[in-house]
Parts: C-alpha cells; structure tokens; sequence
C-alpha cells in the first residue's frame, strides 16, 4: 500500500506550489472565457502558509509533494447564520497520483482545521461543467448550493 503523508506546507514547498497552480489554472481554462491571458496566479501561496487564518496542505510520497489544498477563514454575508467560515481552494493533484483519495484526504485535513477554528461551515467552488470534480466533492459530501450565474 502506498503510504501519503499530510502536512503544512512550508515556504520551502513554494517551487512546487506554484507549478501546481498553474496546472489549476490549466484545468480551469477551459471552464472559464473571462480568465486573462496567461501569465496569471490565483493565490498569493506564500501569504496563505503564513496567514492565522488559511492553512495550505500538502500530501507527500516519499520526499514528492503530489496534492495540496488549502482552507481560508472567510466573512459570511451578514445575512447567514454564521458569521465566519472556511473556504477551500487550490485543490491539486498531480497526473500521477489522481484516482487515489488524495483529494478526499487533503479535504477530511483542512475540516479538522476548520473544525478546530470553530468554522463549521465549508464551502468551495467548481465550475459548473468540472462534473469530474464535482462528481469528487459529492463524493466527500459536498452538495450543490447555489449557482452564480453571468451574462455572456
């Protein structure tokens, strides 16, 4: 049995990090007209890893990061029944190592960190017609709440 090991990332992981966004960035494309033409980021990482209010994950095999995600303390809209959440993000696996549960283990992680942040609502996003992810969220648990919709 492959052993994969869950951890904080680190400033050193950074290298990494950032060739997995891009491959999110990659993934998303295709969903989404309105992203700018390439360089872009999403995520400042390094302020995530360092934030109080964000915990970036990673899964390793052997000394090879190969998954990551991240949970980010969020403002509810003041019409909610709670006034903080945990938003997850930046969820990457490597090619390589798809099909294994790392999502699913990145995921049940960052909700004990929520959990012991007192967030105990988790939300995310994926585009509409990522049924692949989608299909993976649902999975875990996740079920569709609300669809943001633009005019084309």
């Amino acid at each position: 049995m492959e052993e994969f090991l869950v951890r904080a990332a680190t400033s050193e992981d950074l290298k990494t990090l950032l060739k997995f966004e891009q491959g999110v960035i990659l993934a998303e494309r295709p969903f989404d007209t309105t992203l700018a033409e390439d360089p872009i980021t999403y995520y400042d990482l390094d302020v995530l890893i360092h934030s109080e209010d964000a915990q970036v994950i990673v899964v390793t095999y052997d000394t090879k990061i190969v998954a990551s995600g991240y949970a980010l303390k969020k403002r509810a809209r003041p019409y909610l029944d709670h006034e903080f959440y945990s938003y997850l993000g930046f969820m990457y696996t490597h090619p390589d190592y798809r099909g294994k549960g790392l999502n699913a283990l990145v995921i049940k992680e960052l909700k004990i960190w929520s959990t012991e942040k007192g967030l105990n609502e988790i939300r995310l996003t994926v585009y509409d017609g990522n049924m692949p992810a989608i299909k993976a969220y649902e999975k875990i648990g996740f079920r569709k709440h609300i669809i943001e919709m633009r005019l084309a």
